[in-house]
């Protein structure tokens, strides 16, 4: 088993991948559900419902279904301040959201939209409900339309509550069961009212939050020093929900900013596409980020952000796009060394799946590790109170505190990402590339590798289920197996597969939590050769395990 790279991975998108609008939004209010088909049923993954009007997996009546359930899950916690929304620019989101004004307006919740139509990106919604609870009174929550880095076909619905960030397990599992209830009696007892009553209720507001958003972006960045040292930025927003933040962040922080296109399309038809041939706008994907590789020489330090702008890519002239883990760690290690407001007490989050070299980087700091299962939403308590000074995920997502050591946000934040980059390339003189092969020269060095594969639900589901007991063998790639875990050691959660652990290097396989693929991820500080037979090793098991019964 291995990843089949397309031919067309890192071309431009030809017309013949390019969606039709027209039948996409179509399908969003023509299709119904069948709730006793499993696809089509509401079900969240590590962030949230998705899927395609085209394949009745994200339609009208799931979205209006979920929307009655967080009205339903609002009142049995007693949350009765505003709820916070946001819109990225995938063609489903703006339908999305009208459908849950609707019935949030029914059921006379306070809704705050953008002003103006603006769309929101993921971490502005989270700062916005981080910032109104700090002032205590009512509390606040939200909610996010967008499927992410998802291809352009899909739509995506997230919860986030009170405490800012993804919502848990808990909280998921209670808005999913009523959703899909609703959806069994035909939306019986979800109330709703039409678009235009709705958009004019006393319930509906609206509110700055882009430049709310970007005018407290000194107390978690150093704007000054970035703009004082010249550095110069180059930003792709990749056509998503921050192409308008860039340049009023340009303008006033007076940085020497340029945003390489302002187009929004939500045929996405600007993106090269991704290693399977399809459009995704994952920042972290070398395919993916083509057109801003192809122009770093003409900057400092460059970036991009995904749709929601949640998750980030960090491109330097000379080493181009850097592989998420290299940036989480060396943002480890130059938060926690420049920020002396936090408290010796701030701990370094990470998943499971990320490199070691962090567990290496927290040690040399002397800061507690926190490690969880694949999801930001194990972080969103921890940032949100202070315990943990930085949380990140090896696919591109991470947040951390503002400089005086209090929550910035508890989603992950691709905008503060990277201006992090710029300000450390400021302050340092080094772009986090060089600041990398630093870290490594004292640390060692990782090779990393994960593979992506097809899998179907069952699958899925068996691997998602594997246990210790099911790895027979005591070494992995000529060493001994010094742990087999299939929970998380920093809260004891179930992780969704399996890891299995050596002196110097391991393996985790796990279920993609929205696409039908699997990945493994494998990692050797011992060179390249052992970590091809760590991965060797790595899908013999897999294989195994997904095998018929």
């Amino acid at each position: 088993m291995s990843t089949r790279i397309s031919p067309l991975a890192g071309q431009p998108a030809p017309a013949s991948v390019l969606i039709d609008l027209d039948a996409l939004l179509a399908a969003y209010t023509a299709q119904r559900p069948d709730p006793s088909v499993t696809a089509q049923r509401v079900a969240f993954g590590t962030s949230g419902h998705r899927g395609s009007s085209l394949d009745v997996s994200f339609n009208e009546w799931h979205v209006l279904a979920i929307a009655q359930a967080v009205c339903d899950y609002r009142r049995t916690q007693g949350i009765t301040g505003p709820l916070f929304m946001g819109v990225d620019t995938h063609a489903l989101s703006q339908p999305a959201c009208d459908s849950a004004l609707e019935v949030l307006a029914a059921n006379g919740v306070d809704v705050v939209l953008a002003k103006g139509g603006e769309y929101t990106p993921t971490p502005a919604i989270s700062h916005a409900i981080v910032k109104h609870n700090r002032g205590g009174g009512t509390l606040a929550d939200g909610i996010v339309l967008s499927p992410s880095h998802n291809p352009p076909r899909d739509g995506g619905i997230k919860y986030n509550p009170t405490h800012g960030g993804p919502a848990g397990q808990t909280v998921t599992d209670a808005i999913q069961s009523a959703a899909n209830r609703y959806l069994e009696h035909k939306l019986e007892g979800v109330r709703r009212l039409p678009l235009a009553q709705a958009l004019t209720a006393s319930t509906t507001h609206h509110h700055d939050f882009m430049g709310n958003y970007i005018e407290d972006l000194d107390q978690v960045i150093d704007m000054a020093l970035i703009r004082d040292a010249g550095i110069r930025m180059g930003v792709d927003a990749l056509g998503g929900a921050g192409v308008h933040y860039w340049p009023a962040i340009a303008e006033r922080w007076k940085l020497n900013l340029t945003l390489v296109s302002d187009v929004v399309d939500p045929r996405f038809g600007f993106m090269t596409l991704d290693w399977d041939g399809q459009i995704r706008m994952d920042p972290s994907s070398s395919y993916a980020m083509q057109r801003l590789t192809e122009i770093k020489d003409r900057f400092d330090i460059a970036c991009a952000c995904d749709t929601d702008h949640d998750r980030h890519g960090i491109v330097t002239p000379g080493d181009g796009l850097l592989p998420s883990n290299h940036f989480l760690a060396v943002a480890i290690d130059y938060l926690f060394r420049h920020r002396p407001e936090w408290t010796p007490e701030a701990a370094v989050g990470k998943t499971v799946v990320s490199t070691q070299l962090i567990d290496r980087v927290a040690q040399r700091l002397g800061r507690q590790l926190y490690e969880v299962p694949v999801g930001f939403k194990w972080f969103a308590p921890g940032l949100l109170d202070g315990n943990l000074g930085f949380a990140g995920e090896e696919s591109a997502g991470a947040a951390f505190l503002r400089r005086d050591g209090t929550a910035w946000c508890t989603d992950k934040d691709g905008l503060i990402a990277g201006l992090l980059a710029a300000e450390m390339t400021a302050r340092t003189g080094r772009d986090p590339g060089a600041l990398y092969r630093e870290l490594t020269d004292a640390l060692g060095r990782p090779f990393t590798n994960r593979v992506d594969a097809a899998a179907t639900p069952a699958q899925k589901a068996r691997l998602g289920a594997l246990s210790p007991a099911a790895i027979k063998t005591t070494e992995l790639a000529g060493e001994p197996i010094t742990q087999v875990m299939n929970e998380a050691p920093g809260n004891g959660a179930r992780i969704g597969g399996i890891k299995v652990s050596t002196a110097s290097g391991w393996f985790a396989a796990r279920p993609s939590g929205t696409e039908n693929i699997y990945k493994i991820y494998a990692e050797s500080f011992h060179g390249e050769d052992h970590l091809q037979r760590l991965l060797a090793q790595a899908q013999a098991t897999v294989d195994a395990a997904l095998a018929d019964e």
